[in-house]
């Protein structure tokens, strides 16, 4: 990179945690954060405007998705990705890589990439670490990943360091690409035309950040070899990925511990599909920056609702009658307005609604949880 792409300033520590700010062309991010997902670029059920009252500070969309429906190029004609969702905060698009693991059974992975047979129609659709470089550029994002092989678990080691192996080559070629787009010399945010298969066109000015992406599986020496290959590499924050694909926790807790150490200190840290309260509590104590996860939302379209206390199911007979909010002293719209009896009601009678405010509740618990790791950071109480 010929300039940071982002700025990260640590402001604080408490033993290996980090209370963070990271700063972006679209705002900037207190860290340790929590990055709601909005796969098609929403989070499902919520308007961008409901998710900025919660207090989120950035959103995480998926290339590969939005690649498939309404399609890049029509995102970019349309202004580009913050201007097309109405969300004018930071966003995070992840590459397609957890694609080449979830849909293993429809791609085709080589050397030079992955060839993908659409969910939706079949249709044959071609992913290189240059194109999705390109294709993040085209739709503006903050923060852009580099396509990645993620492994699935339970793997043997020489699979695993095969991935890992084409993981590196592709994050080279991505950083590549990303030096073409934003060219020596050129004004920050200069773009080329969108590089190898780019999907056509004028590129919109990109200012955002490359992230690579440390794989490794739950092998220590191989995760730690990857760490030390990938922060040889000017990329401007790190993400560890291929947790959370079916391994136990004690495990993906351990994959954290070698890791993120292991990682730059002075660039974010991105612990990618993770996870619970407590996993995220043991990873920002452990130096993470940044968290991503379907939990909230999909949990609470099921009807698990996290508490301070624990998780309810709110499904059950008892809260039948319960007129209290899910969380006594919650500040989001489902505790300020409703009960624990009329949300039980709703989603047992499948109303969407119950959905929704379930869904409002357990994002703003996330954030509040996060909102309370920075502050005991800052204050030298995380423990």
């Amino acid at each position: 990179m010929t300039e940071a792409a982002v700025a990260f300033e640590v402001l604080a520590r408490c033993g290996a945690a980090r209370r963070g700010r990271l700063a972006t062309p679209h705002g900037v991010i207190e860290t340790p954060a929590f990055m709601p997902v909005g796969t098609l670029g929403a989070v499902k059920g919520l308007a961008p405007q409901s998710l900025e009252d919660l207090g989120a500070e950035v959103m995480l969309a998926n290339l590969y998705h939005l690649s498939l429906r309404p399609g890049v190029e029509v995102i970019a004609e349309l202004g580009g990705i913050h201007r097309f969702t109405a969300w004018e905060r930071p966003i995070l698009t992840d590459s397609g890589g957890y694609q080449v693991f979830s849909l293993a059974h429809r791609n085709r992975i080589d050397d030079g990439g992955v060839t993908f047979k659409s969910h939706l129609d079949g249709a044959r659709v071609r992913f290189t670490p240059e194109r999705v470089v390109a294709m993040q550029a085209r739709l503006g994002v903050d923060v852009a990943m580099v396509l990645d092989e993620c492994p699935p678990w339970p793997v043997d080691e020489t699979t695993a360091t095969e991935a890992w192996r084409r993981t590196l080559g592709w994050a080279e070629s991505a950083l590549a690409e990303a030096a073409r787009v934003r060219p020596a010399g050129g004004p920050r945010g200069a773009a080329g035309e969108g590089g190898e298969g780019g999907d056509g066109g004028e590129a919109l000015p990109w200012r955002g950040a490359l992230f690579g992406i440390a794989q490794g599986s739950t092998f220590e020496d191989l995760r730690l070899q990857a760490a030390a290959e990938l922060s040889a590499l000017p990329f401007d924050g790190f993400a560890i990925g291929g947790v959370s694909v079916g391994e136990p926790g004690e495990l993906r807790r351990a994959v954290v511990e070698w890791t993120a150490p292991a990682l730059p200190a002075d660039r974010p840290r991105y612990l990618m599909g993770v996870g619970t309260p407590e996993d995220l509590r043991h990873a920002v104590s452990h130096g993470v920056d940044l968290f991503d996860c379907v939990l909230p939302a999909r949990n609470a379209r099921h009807g698990t609702l996290y508490t301070r206390e624990g998780t309810i199911n709110i499904k059950n007979a008892r809260f039948r009658g319960d007129d209290r909010p899910v969380q006594e002293g919650c500040e989001c719209p489902c505790c300020r307005r409703v009960s624990r009896a009329f949300v039980h009601h709703l989603v047992r009678a499948g109303e969407w609604t119950g959905g929704v405010l379930a869904t409002l509740h357990n994002l703003r618990f996330y954030l509040d949880f996060m909102a309370d790791l920075r502050q005991a950071i800052a204050l030298g109480t995380l423990e």
